[in-house]
């Protein structure tokens, strides 16, 4: 069972930037994910990235603002948030899935980190 660790949450202004990382606690090429929850919401895609790296995909929402990328020789994936916007306020999970897939969903994900909050002060 891969267990992850997210971490780089934080309190921010907005237009600020912040990174966040997530580890894995063994080498694995699955696909990984970011996901996020705002309060009173239902959980969202945020962002994907294969397991060679090779390929994206992002929300509509984050697109043009958010990176994903990981290195894993580090077995760590990392999400880029630019010009963060108060509606960005969420904690934020990264997950695993073994297939990569058309469209993300929290219920076809495998594993799950518990999170790192983020808030983004207007």
């Amino acid at each position: 069972q891969v267990q992850l660790a997210e971490s780089g949450g934080g309190l921010v202004q907005a237009g600020d930037s912040l990174r966040l990382s997530c580890a894995a606690s063994e080498r694995n090429t699955y696909a990984m994910a970011w996901f996020r929850q705002a309060p009173g919401k239902e959980r969202e895609f945020v962002a994907a990235i294969r397991g060679s790296g090779g390929t994206t995909s992002y929300a509509d929402s984050v697109k043009g603002r958010f990176t994903i990328s990981r290195d894993n020789g580090k077995n760590t994936v990392y999400l880029q948030m630019n010009s963060l916007k108060p509606e960005d306020t969420a904690v934020y999970y990264c997950a695993t899935s073994r297939i990569w897939r058309l469209k993300f969903s929290p219920a076809g994900m495998d594993y799950w980190g518990k999170g790192t909050l983020v808030t983004v002060s207007s």
